[in-house]
């Protein structure tokens, strides 16, 4: 069945090719903002002004999505360059103008809307790696692999300056993606594991805060400050165990409904849909994610460029990685990391910009459609 629904490309209708749309990218990217939104309208409580926010994000996003996708690939490659640059250049402002919120400083203040840079880099830096080896052969050599990882490393350590560890850890990824994506040979990746291992200590003891330091000790055992670090995962612990199969229904969480979840519509919202849909509500939602996956990724397989292929497979691995982490660090099995569910969590840069870059993704299913 999901074979059947990622190969629709072949019988989508000319009329939304003409477009540059995808049909299946752009149904399950439908479903994921229902099922969002009907979420968010029980997780943000009497605070309604969420949900109307998010409806005006996602049609935003819709709006930003389908003018990418009209973009050929090649303007695309050609303008990667000013849009990492242009990221670059916001981090840096943060750093100096800034506005802060719980002790980070990652926000600029336009007046009318708050951004967040480091969203956007989410996206830019995976395109500048592709539009790096676009004109290259591969797999890459030493030195290739060296710049790849500069541009990777620029934004990752701005980002961790703010300080904001679980982002920066999914812009390194990201960046790591494409580069593996281009084919490096395995002694890079063992090197890399190997390095990895030794500079553990030192970024336990020089890179981490304290509060950082603190969220990893309570992961093992939450108990131990049930009242201070270990609150958001025992409540959301809590939340997800009372859903049992069939859930509590839509309005009926006690964990969120009473405000014992904290961030409960941003990133513990997967804990209100677990309450209140159960396990069968997270396994529909989990199939569309799959799905989603999916389908980027036979784009990106059946993409025309080396730029396509990159972009597309960076986007699908990255989209895995943030429902693996999110769902992680309020299951308890991954440290607290501040990092949202893609279209169910409330928030704008970062909505935004996902889907500003699976418009990029439709471009590149027509463009290889083209071919």
């Amino acid at each position: 069945m999901q074979r059947d629904f990622v190969r629709r490309i072949d019988t989508t209708p000319s009329r939304t090719r003409r477009l540059h749309i995808d049909l299946p990218l752009i149904t399950l990217l439908a479903i994921l903002c229902t099922i969002g939104l009907v979420v968010l309208a029980s997780a943000s409580g009497e605070k309604i002004v969420y949900l109307h926010r998010q409806i005006v994000f996602m049609l935003a996003g819709l709006a930003a999505m389908i003018t990418a996708a009209q973009f050929p690939l090649r303007f695309w490659e050609r303008w990667t360059i000013a849009f990492y640059c242009f990221g670059v250049l916001l981090l840096l402002l943060v750093l100096w103008i800034g506005v802060g919120a719980k002790g980070a400083q990652r926000w600029l203040d336009l007046g009318f809307i708050r951004i967040q840079p480091s969203e956007l880099m989410k996206l830019s830096v995976p395109m500048m790696v592709a539009s790096f080896f676009h004109h290259r052969a591969i797999p890459p050599t030493f030195g290739e692999v060296l710049i790849a990882l500069g541009i990777t490393a620029i934004p990752t350590l701005l980002i961790v300056v703010q300080p904001d560890l679980g982002t920066s850890i999914l812009i390194l990824s990201s960046g790591l993606f494409a580069l593996f994506l281009a084919g490096i040979g395995k002694r890079y990746i063992i090197g890399a594991i190997s390095l990895a291992i030794v500079a553990t200590p030192l970024a336990w003891n020089y890179l981490l805060h304290d509060y950082q330091r603190q969220r990893v000790l309570t992961l093992f055992d939450p108990e131990s400050d049930a009242l201070g670090s270990g609150w958001n995962i025992i409540q959301s612990q809590t939340a997800i165990g009372s859903g049992g199969l069939t859930g509590k229904g839509w309005g009926e969480g006690t964990q969120s409904q009473l405000d014992f979840l904290p961030e409960s519509h941003t990133d513990f919202i997967i804990a209100v849909m677990a309450e209140e849909f159960g396990l069968i509500g997270v396994v529909v939602l989990l199939s569309v994610y799959l799905l989603l996956v999916a389908r980027i990724g036979f784009i990106a397989a059946s993409a025309a460029s080396i730029f396509g292929k990159l972009v597309a497979g960076s986007m699908a691995l990255t989209l895995f990685v943030y429902v693996f982490v999110n769902m992680g660090m309020v299951a308890g099995i991954l440290p607290v990391v501040g990092v949202p569910l893609p279209f169910i969590s409330y928030g704008g840069t970062a909505l935004l910009s996902m889907m500003f870059g699976f418009g990029i993704v439709m471009a590149i299913s027509t463009d290889q459609a083209k071919n």
